[in-house]
């Protein structure tokens, strides 16, 4: 007996305000066997359009009993709260006493409960970390906080290094070591995991600790959690150091054109990927003549005019330009 998937509309109907964003199986119809089988919602039956059998009845409709015409309504309506998170310490699943001072119906307290509730709001802030666990994390994820707001981390890439704090927080790698020095060391993998152009100087230069500590912290994480880092792509680290310079599109894609052709020579091969970068976009900027000096492109891509030059020579001979 064959078997069809039924898929709902995404669309909000505007007389029941049912979401109609489900797929569900149905199988063929068992009289006729016609596949021409629709599901009516309003009345919760399956039903075959062939010859008129009701297939099922009694179907569950998952969406909401309430209707919404506007974004602002179903934000007003919902009454789901965010989903859950790493990034925080207690994954967003504690229940914090508010702030605002009225009841169930709207009306303000009196004062006798409002001294109340202030009391123990305090209480609930002392006691909301009250283990040893919950303290480091708590520590853990505002620091991660911090790092992803200077650095302007994606929250999938956040996401993904709370995840890495809390597997090392498991496996007792945070005792006897820096939170603060294991927090940027998961950050600066994530990056590294998701492919997210940050350096190790980056993150350095905006935490607390020194660069020497970081990099120490993120080979522990590696050997310990047996993490396997992708091999880094230049490419993806062009745009970045072009937009703090304002070099042309063009010139950037004509870099991206040398980084493929260097990688398809095995040209690139253990050169950090910032700094080749770098050398393609002022190796770019030479060709199109548009005036950018070594130095310029050193500070933007936070690496070197040595590096620069060095990387520029190697690009030279690989693709076998004379400039």
């Amino acid at each position: 007996m064959s078997v069809i998937d039924i898929k709902r509309s995404g669309l909000e109907d505007s007389s029941s305000g049912k979401t109609k964003d489900s797929a569900s199986k149905v199988e063929a119809c068992p009289e006729c066997g016609s596949t021409d089988v629709v599901m009516d919602y309003e009345k919760g039956e399956t039903v075959c359009r062939n010859c008129g059998l009701v297939i099922s009845s009694q179907f569950m409709d998952q969406g909401p009993e309430w209707r919404a015409f506007t974004q602002e309504e179903r934000e007003e309506r919902a009454r789901v709260g965010i989903p859950i998170s790493y990034s925080v310490h207690d994954k967003g699943l504690s229940t914090v006493i508010t702030r605002i001072n009225r009841d169930a119906f709207g009306r303000e307290l009196p004062l006798d409960m409002r001294l109340r509730m202030l009391r123990l709001r305090r209480w609930q802030i002392r006691s909301r970390v009250h283990s040893s666990i919950e303290r480091n994390l708590s520590q853990a994820m505002a620091e991660l906080d911090r790092l992803s707001d200077k650095l302007h981390i994606p929250p999938l890439v956040k996401e993904k290094a709370a995840l890495v704090y809390r597997k090392a927080l498991d496996k007792g790698l945070v005792r006897g070591r820096s939170i603060a020095a294991i927090a940027a060391a998961a950050l600066y993998a994530a990056c590294r995991q998701t492919e997210t152009p940050r350096t190790l100087k980056e993150v350095a230069d905006v935490s607390i600790i020194p660069r020497k500590d970081i990099a120490r912290c993120y080979r522990l994480l590696l050997k310990e959690l047996d993490i396997v880092m992708p091999i880094a792509d230049p490419v993806k680290c062009v745009s970045k150091i072009a937009s703090r310079i304002d070099i042309s599109e063009k010139c950037q894609q004509l870099a991206i054109d040398i980084l493929k052709k260097a990688q398809e020579l095995k040209a690139s091969s253990g050169k950090d990927p910032m700094g080749l970068a770098a050398a393609a976009l002022y190796m770019a900027c030479t060709l199109e003549k548009e005036k950018k000096t070594q130095k310029e492109v050193a500070e933007a891509a936070n690496v070197t005019e040595v590096t620069i030059r060095n990387r520029y020579n190697g690009l030279k001979r690989s693709l076998g330009l004379n400039i």
